[in-house]
């Protein structure tokens, strides 16, 4: 039995202060509202839930600022791509791990505390499979565990290179699976996760363009009741590509041929009709917003304002995890709207609320929803939780939504102090208890890998 005690606290039915939270066999047990400390208690100024990463691709971070030399031609989210394939064309098991590893430190550290992982490297360098179909899987298993970052794995389906069953490139092949080894790879996969306190499985059919309607018809029983999440309308060139096709617009397609509802995610979702905004937020669905990895991709910028008054739910993920700050995430969804609209506090939720509330709301119950998992502080809810530096410049004579407004808006270095996740503390200081050997361990890896 944990007992901590906070001066203030984003509950889950607003803030309190004066707060102890009784944490047993690593959830929530008791909830106490101004009371004093006890000498038993772990005092410290200002709590917060953990917030919920929708979406990543944890081995990208090993690449994280290769792709940013010009080409001899305009550069694109396509010409990113070869980058990534030529990187990931060398990885084994254990490079995977390690740079996973480097990943959810890092994560926990700007403050989430769990991780969904868009899992699609499955194979071995020369496409073949491993004896054990989940071995890359069962990495990412590892690599969660050993951090302590909470996981909803999502194994990827992943067949053709493009819209109509195209046929995948030579890039692909560490990717490409078919019904039946994929049914073969998410038995493994459950059984990776089995250790993980908390963990959730779901399927991933990657995309419209590597995946057919039918077959993501095939694959969705294998989740269970699990998430569903999918890349969707993420550039220009694929909606193109797709009316060229078919004749009809992504989110369209998908909403048509596919029962999308309150367990899908649509990754992106960045360029969509008036009709497909209004049709998609009707869905339950929650769109998964990555602004700094699609800022990065130069990929556009979603509507989120229309969205959000239509009734849609988003949530943020770090994706290519290019950078991960989970404040800037939120900044710069913030502000891309701002410059898109030339107005401010665009996605605050009505008179009265702050921009860095609605943020950190929204991000909190999109997530949460899109990972199959609880969010926030409540008795009975796993805990999963910050504390912020209340000495943190950006914190000064804050109380309140104004100390979420601070974090995410006035913080160029991050307050997050100390970090739990299902009652363990994983991070103190600012820093994971691991940091350094992961950190070794990732230098060593990445030597090796652009040698």
């Amino acid at each position: 039995m944990t007992s901590l005690w906070f001066r203030s606290a984003l509950l889950s039915d607003g803030w309190a202060a004066d707060v102890r939270l009784v944490i047993e066999n690593g959830c929530i047990d008791r909830i106490a509202r101004g009371v004093e400390p006890t000498s038993g208690d772990e005092r410290h100024a200002i709590a917060v839930p953990g917030l919920p990463n929708l979406h990543s691709h944890a081995f990208q971070r090993g690449m994280a600022g290769l792709a940013e030399m010009r080409g001899p031609a305009s550069d694109s989210f396509w010409t990113w791509r070869d980058v990534m394939y030529r990187f990931v064309d060398r990885m084994e098991p254990a490079d995977l791990q390690a740079v996973a590893a480097q990943a959810y430190v890092e994560m926990l550290e700007a403050g989430f505390t769990r991780a969904g992982e868009f899992h699609y490297l499955h194979h071995a360098r020369d496409g073949a499979r491993y004896a054990d179909i989940g071995e890359l899987a069962a990495r990412i298993a590892s690599a969660a565990g050993e951090t302590g970052i909470a996981l909803t794995l999502l194994p990827v389906f992943y067949a053709h290179g493009g819209f109509g069953g195209r046929p995948p490139g030579t890039g692909q092949r560490r990717f490409i699976t078919d019904p039946a080894g994929f049914a073969k790879l998410m038995e493994a996969s459950r059984r990776a996760i089995a250790p993980l306190a908390g963990a959730v499985l779901g399927v991933a059919p990657h995309s419209l363009r590597a995946a057919t309607t039918a077959e993501i018809a095939a694959i969705l029983p294998l989740a269970e009741g699990g998430p569903v999440h999918i890349h969707v309308a993420e550039q220009t060139k694929e909606v193109d590509d797709c009316l060229a096709w078919c004749g009809r617009r992504p989110v369209d397609l998908l909403l048509d041929q596919a029962p999308v509802d309150t367990r899908w995610c649509l990754v992106h979702a960045t360029h969509m009709s008036e009709t497909e905004l209004a049709r998609l937020a009707a869905s339950g669905a929650v769109v998964g917003l990555c602004p700094i990895t699609e800022a990065n991709l130069g990929d556009g910028v979603f509507p989120a304002q229309a969205f959000l008054a239509a009734g849609g739910r988003i949530g943020v993920g770090s994706d290519s995890n290019v950078l991960i700050d989970a404040a800037e995430e939120l900044r710069l969804l913030e502000y891309s709207q701002r410059l898109t609209l030339r107005a401010r506090n665009v996605l605050a939720l009505g008179e009265g609320r702050t921009s860095g509330r609605s943020l950190f709301d929204a991000a909190l119950a999109g997530g949460a929803q899109a990972l199959g998992a609880s969010a926030g502080l409540a008795e009975g809810l796993p805990a999963d939780l910050l504390s912020l530096d209340a000495r943190h410049p950006c914190l000064a004579a804050r109380a309140g939504d104004a100390l979420l407004d601070g974090w995410i808006f006035a913080a160029a270095t991050s307050p997050v102090d100390c970090v739990w996740r299902h009652g363990a503390k994983l991070v103190s200081g600012g820093r994971h208890h691991r940091r350094e050997a992961v950190a070794d361990r990732f230098r060593t890896v990445l030597e090796h890998l652009l040698a």
